[in-house]
């Protein structure tokens, strides 16, 4: 009896924002098709009726991971992007932090889930927006420099291209990418050089 109340309060203590970040690391594992409600509320520790009380159903609980990972591996790396002083530095910013996110575990994995499920219904419409968000923002930081609005969009559409290919081989070939501190940051350094060369 006391095993049963134990986990009903912990079950009744999770969050909607605890089912989310499980449905991500849940998806960043297996895709969507890992984001299943029984085994979620085992590694939980918690009960269906916990998942139910916040989510009326598994389509709904994949919507909300989706915001989720909107809101963080975009607007939240935005709004740290932002506290820089001038576009160069932004630019630098922005380059490292994607770059360095390669290396926390799981992080590219959930990127490469939501790209290999682009035509999910689910995923399409977030991804296309999540896409068109980076690709705009990284060309706002580029016209900062000084460059005309279409060589801006083709140097940020490189810019998003090299995050992408970056993450890819980090995940696939971790041991071809820069491995240490200082290493990326000569590899940010050299990216920086490249996209904003005359």
């Amino acid at each position: 009896m006391v095993g049963r109340r134990t986990r009903k309060q912990t079950a009744t203590r999770l969050t909607a924002g605890d089912w989310t970040a499980a449905a991500l690391a849940a998806i960043g594992r297996g895709g969507l098709a890992a984001v299943a409600v029984e085994p979620l509320a085992a590694g939980l520790g918690a009960t269906k009726g916990s998942f139910y009380w916040h989510f009326a159903s598994r389509d709904a609980l994949i919507a909300a991971a989706l915001q989720r990972w909107e809101a963080e591996h975009t607007e939240a790396v935005i709004a740290e992007v932002e506290a820089q002083p001038d576009p160069l530095s932004k630019l630098r910013a922005l380059i490292a932090v994607v770059i360095g996110s390669t290396t926390i575990p799981g992080a590219d994995s959930i990127e490469l889930a939501m790209l290999a499920t682009a035509g999910h219904p689910h995923v399409a419409p977030v991804l296309a927006r999540v896409t068109a968000r980076r690709v705009a923002y990284t060309a706002e930081l580029f016209e900062g420099l000084g460059l005309p609005p279409e060589e801006a969009r083709h140097r940020a559409l490189l810019a998003v291209s090299a995050y992408l290919g970056h993450a890819q081989l980090a995940h696939a070939t971790p041991e071809v990418v820069p491995g240490s501190d200082a290493e990326r940051g000569r590899y940010v350094d050299r990216i920086i050089g490249l996209l904003t060369a005359r």
